[in-house]
This record gives structure tokens, sequence and C-alpha cells, in this order.
């Protein structure tokens, strides 16, 4: 027969509630563990990344930009007057000199204006010469009265002084001598005053013969700038060099002012760079720099910087010292870099993807074994075209990543396979 088992009953309940003691004290044990674990690092392909290695050394801080090559003296021409484009006689790309003619315009109206100034000033000179002959027609005149009553003064006086002779012997009444007296001296201030008329008439012609003159000289300075505006209707280069741009067409109309022609000289070259507006501030006039043409490197010297920023960029000048290479020309692009300092003995690395100058980032630094890398804050300082000084935060020897690494900002590890 079955006999009850009580005691093993009892162990069985003891074993399981000691079973469940132990899985309830181990669960949490468990669960605060795996939360204290760090995520497994993410793995980036080693051939994905560009890396570098922090120096210390002596660094040339340089700015880069991209530009043209431009004329250093362009000139520009314009329309003097108004007119229609008659015929085209040079394109663009020909070589020209002051005299050569690069358009005809034509102009009716003018060609009319400067006909009728022209008869203008043949009129206003018959009228000067007309007028000359009747004031001199009118000084002989006076010249003439005043010699008459010259003589007719003298000849008083010869009277007067006879008649005196004659009263002083008795031989002439007294009141015939003052009869003969008072007519001279009635003719003597006649002839005063008849002088007196002829200086003033030739005072009145040289005034009249200088208003007239004035008039003719008004005429023949309107009768030349006719001309001057008709002369202009061939349009001449004016200085010698290449004929660059000629924006019109024949029978096109144009206004006084319009562009006509840009002759500029290919020989005399400037580069024109447009340097971010972050970097210019350091860029000073009389500093190196170097201009790639894509056919040869030329040096030459910073000239001018543009005051004004524009779309984000400074313009700035570079005078070129050495011959420029074949095949360059104006509006040609080129790629510049200027050297602003030559820094001695400092801590730098290659420019990473981010990171701007003065700035503190997270790089990626390698470890030893190059297989894993941690991010560490880094402080940056003065930067050039591909490096940048490191103030704090790496030593010369360690190994950073440069690329962007924004896809792992979450993760301060990385294995890289």
């Amino acid at each position: 027969m079955d006999v009850p088992r009580h005691r093993a009953t009892r162990r069985r309940l003891i074993r399981r509630i000691t079973y469940g003691g132990v899985l309830l004290a181990t669960v949490p044990l468990i669960t605060v563990g795996l939360s204290r674990l760090e995520p497994a690092a993410p793995e980036v392909e080693r051939s994905a990344v560009w890396t570098d290695t922090v120096k210390r050394g002596p660094m040339t801080r340089e700015v880069r930009g991209l530009g043209t090559l431009v004329p250093e003296e362009i000139l520009w021409i314009p329309a003097i007057t108004d007119g229609r484009v008659g015929r085209i006689l040079v394109r663009p790309g020909a070589r020209v000199e002051p005299a050569t003619v690069l358009l005809v315009l034509r102009n009716p109206e003018l060609d009319q204006a400067a006909l009728d100034a022209e008869y203008q000033v043949k009129a206003a000179e018959a009228k000067y010469a007309d007028l000359k002959v009747q004031l001199e027609s009118q000084r002989l005149t006076q010249e003439a009265g005043v010699a008459k009553i010259q003589s007719e003064y003298q000849l008083a006086q010869l009277k007067a002084d006879r008649d005196e002779v004659l009263a002083k012997e008795g031989l002439l009444p007294d009141l015939q001598l003052k009869l003969s007296l008072s007519a001279a001296a009635e003719l003597s201030n006649r002839r005063r005053l008849e002088e007196k008329r002829l200086t003033i008439q030739s005072d009145s012609v040289e005034a009249q013969l200088a208003v007239q003159q004035a008039e003719v000289n008004k005429l023949r300075a309107l009768a030349r700038l006719k001309r001057s505006q008709v002369d202009s209707l061939r349009v001449c280069a004016g200085a010698t060099g290449v004929l660059q741009e000629l924006p019109v067409e024949v029978g096109q109309r144009l206004v006084a002012g319009t562009i006509l022609a840009k002759v500029a000289q290919p020989q005399r070259l400037k580069a024109a760079l447009k340097i971010p507006e972050t970097q210019a501030k350091d860029v000073q006039i009389g500093q190196k720099a170097l201009i790639d043409t894509r056919n040869g490197v030329v040096s030459g010297l910073v000239s001018r910087i543009d005051p004004a920023v524009r779309e984000g960029t400074v313009t700035v000048d570079v005078k070129l010292q050495d011959e420029l290479p074949r095949g360059a020309r104006p509006d040609l692009s080129v790629d510049g870099t200027i050297e602003l300092e030559h820094l001695e003995n400092i801590v730098y690395v290659g420019r990473p993807a981010f990171g701007q100058p003065g700035t503190s980032v997270g790089l990626f630094k390698l470890a030893a074994d190059g297989r894993t890398a941690a991010r560490v804050p880094v402080k940056l300082g003065r930067s050039s075209v591909s490096t940048i000084e490191i103030v704090e935060g790496l030593r010369p020897g360690d190994r950073i990543i440069l690329s962007d690494m924004s896809a792992w900002d979450k993760h301060d590890r990385i294995r890289l396979n």
C-alpha cells in the first residue's frame, strides 16, 4: 500500500520558494548591469574616412579663391550722339589701333545741323566784315571833320594874331580884334570837342567789333561742336589693344551714352579673385599670391581690395609679376592662393570638414591600434587653406579623422574595419 511522504512535499515547496527568490533578486541586477553597458560602437569603413596626423612645426597661412583674368585698363567707348548703326567694320577679337574705325553711325539731322552751323558762321563773318567797313568809314568821316576844324582853327588863330599886331599899331579897331580872338577861341573849343568825339568813336568801334567778333567765335565753336559730333559718328578704337565686345548690330537705334565697344590690352592682365568674406579680413595690400592659370603658375602681389562685400565674397585684385603663359587671355578662369603669414613652431593638422577658426569641435581620435576612434574636444586656432592650428585637445603624433562624421554625432566611439 502507498505511504504519504509529507516531508518530500515540504522540501519541494522550500525549493520552489528559494528558486523564486533567487530569480527575483537576479532580474534587477541583470537589468542594472545591462543598463550600464555601453552600446556597441558602430562600424565605419576605413576607406571611407580621411585621416591625418597632428604635427608641430612651421605653417603658412593662406586663403584661396577662384577668379578670372581681367585687363588692368579697359576702354569703354560710348556713343557721343544719337544715331543708327550704318556699318560695322571690325568684329570682337581683332587687334585695333587708336585710329581704327570700328563702326559708322548715321544721323541725317546732325549732318544738317552741322551744315547750318557752318552757314551761320559765314553769315556772322560777313556781318563782322560789313560792320568793320561801316565803322571805319565813320571813323574816317570823323577824322576828316577834325582835320577841317583844325584847319579853320589855325586860320582863325593866324587872323587873330594879325589883328592883334595891327591893333597895337592902331591900325585896327579893338572891336575887330575881339571878334577875331572870339572866333579863334570858338574854333579851339570845337577842335577839342571833335578830337574827344574821335577818341570816343574809336573806343566804340572796338567795342562793336568785339561784340560781333564774340558772336562769330560763338558760332564757330558751335560749328566745331557739330562737326566733332558728325566726326564721332565714325567710332574709333582710341587705344591700341584687342576689341573685346561690340554689342550692337547694323540698323540698331542708339542714344547718346550707349556703350558701343570695349577695348582692352591683353598683354596687361591682372587676376580678380573672389575671397570668402570670413577669410578676407586678413588680406592686406602687398601680400604675395600665386595664380594658377591651368597652364602654369604666375606669382603676383595683392594690389587692391574691394571695400564692399558682394554675394558673400570680397574681390581682391592681384597684379601679376611674371610673364603670362601661352593661352592666357581676358576672362580666363584662374585659381589664386594668397599668403597671409608664416607661423613657426605651432601644432597643426589638416583642416577638418567642419570647424571654423577660433571654435571648439569634437573630433574622432584614433586609438593606438588604429581599429577604434573616440571623440575628443578640440579647440581650433588660426587656419589656412588646408591646415589649421590646434590650441587644445591634441598633441603631435595623434591621428584624427578629418572627414565629415555628422552621421555619427550620437556616438562617441566608432570602429574601423
